[in-house]
């Protein structure tokens, strides 16, 4: 029988190796798509040609996918006073999600710390306070003195909280941005942009949520009642939708605002720097909001029934592969060009190996009418590896062996 079964595998084995060449010499009769980057319907930002808000410099974002819906000297540096504070915020919440801190842990208060004027809630050297009550200090009444001793409990001083601050903000992209305290007071050096700001406040705004919770506090207090907390962002009593974020002012910086607000599932941020009064920092914001919430919607869609989980796999070690389809929940709009929405699938047949996970194999086009919305990748879920002679030949061997048990 032993004898038999090595004169069929020699057989066999050059019937395989036959077909295999020749497979790998026939030209590829289905191809793979060529990669296409997701690419959003393209929206120009409005300026100061369309309308002007009372600032020197302004932006506002869509916070789900970040398009700029208008700018106004968006990249020019300039101080931005407590606005500074959402960066040191991130890094705290930061801190909280990988559990190296925690809500319930006590703040002490360093001589530094005591040290800080402006805004603040006068703590005393050798104070302690938690790290939630901090943490409203700071949402709340923009202190100062909280702002620092946090700095320091999370980074162990505030050079090196400041480190982590410039280290956080390049990897953000934020090209115009340079800390060089936690609290923004006027310091040279100190700059950052409105553009920037929009990256750090979606940043806080779209992965520590938990902030919203803070931010919306009209009034609270501390020490047991004895200390009076108000918030700082007068928008919260006046403004239908908002949820945050930070003011800020200061000599040089000005008055400033980095407000979000929420309406129908629109989400936006409006970054106000450098206006010369409270009251014109509202004024912008609430224009720059406005216009958002006036001109854009974010529209929803599901994909269809029948798009495909699986697509069939020639020469491969595999003869499917799972799909993943990279198509968001919302999709930004102008108002009213997503009434007609409808959703194409594009994926080939078949694919060859070999199919490399994470590989795009096919496109999803929204489209409203003939005009396309926005395009997604589908990708294949895990690799296939291509058909070889040792694999095939492994396989006739194993199938041989258990026939001949």
């Amino acid at each position: 029988m032993k004898k038999r079964t090595v004169t069929i595998l020699l057989c066999l084995a050059l019937v395989l190796f036959s077909v295999f060449r020749a497979y790998a010499e026939a030209d590829s009769a289905v191809t793979v798509p060529a990669e296409v980057t997701p690419q959003a319907q393209t929206i120009t930002p409005a300026g100061t040609s369309e309308f002007d808000v009372p600032c020197e410099a302004a932006i506002l974002v869509d916070e789900d996918s970040g398009t700029v819906l208008y700018e106004k000297n968006a990249d020019e540096q300039r101080p931005i006073a407590s606005i500074t504070k959402v960066m040191t915020l991130l890094l705290t919440f930061q801190a909280l999600e990988s559990r190296k801190i925690s809500l319930e842990d006590n703040v002490p208060v360093s001589e530094h710390a005591y040290s800080m004027g402006g805004s603040q809630i006068w703590l005393e050297p050798g104070e302690q306070m938690t790290l939630n009550d901090m943490l409203k200090a700071i949402c709340v009444s923009s202190a100062n003195d909280a702002a620092v001793a946090v700095a320091e409990f999370v980074g162990g001083s505030e050079p090196a909280f400041v480190q982590m601050m410039n280290e956080t903000a390049a990897q953000l992209g934020m090209t115009s941005t340079h800390f060089e305290n936690a609290c923004g007071l006027d310091q040279e050096g100190h700059l950052s942009s409105a553009r920037d700001v929009a990256i750090m406040s979606r940043e806080m705004l779209l992965h520590h949520t938990e902030v919203r919770d803070y931010c919306s506090i009209w009034t609270d207090t501390l020490r047991n009642g004895a200390t009076q907390l108000v918030n700082t962002n007068k928008l919260l009593k006046s403004y239908n939708g908002i949820t945050g974020l930070k003011t800020g002012t200061t000599s040089k910086a000005g008055v400033c605002i980095s407000a979000s607000a929420e309406r129908n599932g629109l989400r936006l941020i409006a970054v106000v720097l450098g206006s010369a009064s409270g009251k014109e920092r509202f004024q912008a914001a609430t224009a720059l909001l406005d216009y958002g919430f006036a001109n854009f919607e974010n529209i929803t869609a599901e994909l269809p029934d029948d798009a495909p989980q699986t697509i069939p796999v020639t020469r491969g070690t595999a003869d499917a592969v799972a799909l993943e389809y990279d198509t968001p929940q919302k999709c930004l709009v102008p108002k009213g060009q997503g009434e007609n929405l409808r959703i194409e699938v594009e994926l080939p047949q078949t694919l060859q190996a070999p199919v490399k996970a994470g590989s795009q194999v096919g496109t999803v086009h929204w489209m409203d009418g003939e005009a396309e919305l926005q395009t997604f990748t589908i990708t294949a879920a895990q690799d296939v590896e291509a058909l070889s002679f040792g694999y095939c030949f492994g396989l006739l061997v194993q199938s041989l062996a258990l026939s001949d048990v």
